[in-house]
């Protein structure tokens, strides 16, 4: 029986890679980080970037959700766009339990900025990163708002694991809110096509 995946899904600097670390050790999964899986493949982030530019980044990102989509027993760390493309979310969440971690702008800024901003081309040329940031928080909230959230402000890896595990043991938890909802519709159609072709023909 295949083991359902862990996606986290969230703002730069809001701890997916550490917390995914901290999960996988408890699960006994494979931790992927889909950032990593890009780099070693193609060069990093910012030579892809000046490169190819952010459509040339984003198709790898496609490339990788499908792949990772016929994996299981695995926590994956998600860059921060990856689960807002409607293509990648498709691939991952049939299998997956995905959390979108949370954090107040101004703590993303205290943590990203502490580790600087060279290897984060979406800060790299702004003149004030964090009103940047707060701009970029601010457009994506609602996107992260369709799977279950968990807040990371003063709390440690740990303690944001444990909740983690513990919601997935609920019925649902960490399922998507509006891809659960295209998937009944999906299955409420194949049901109709169902009966319509089992009549007997006159």
């Amino acid at each position: 029986m295949s083991q359902p995946n862990v996606v986290l899904t969230g703002f730069m600097g809001t701890g997916k890679s550490t917390i995914g670390r901290a999960l996988a050790r408890e699960l006994g999964y494979e931790f992927i980080d889909t950032d990593a899986m890009i780099v070693e493949r193609y060069g990093t982030i910012a030579q892809i970037f000046e490169q190819g530019g952010e459509d040339a980044f984003r198709q790898h990102e496609r490339n990788t959700a499908v792949e990772l989509a016929g994996r299981s027993g695995c926590v994956i760390s998600t860059g921060g766009r990856f689960m807002l493309d409607d293509h990648n979310a498709a691939a991952l969440v049939p299998t997956s339990d995905v959390f979108a971690l949370l954090a107040e702008p101004e703590e993303i800024a205290r943590r990203v900025l502490k580790d600087g901003i060279a290897s984060r081309p979406l800060l790299a040329n702004a003149s004030d990163p964090v009103q940047r940031i707060k701009d970029l928080v601010e457009q994506r909230r609602a996107g992260y708002a369709r799977f279950a959230t968990v807040s990371t402000d003063g709390r440690s890896p740990d303690d944001i694991a444990a909740e983690i595990l513990a919601r997935r043991r609920r019925p649902n938890a960490g399922r998507t809110r509006g891809f659960t909802a295209v998937a009944v519709a999906a299955v409420a159609v194949a049901a109709l096509l169902v009966v319509m072709f089992a009549r007997p023909r006159r």
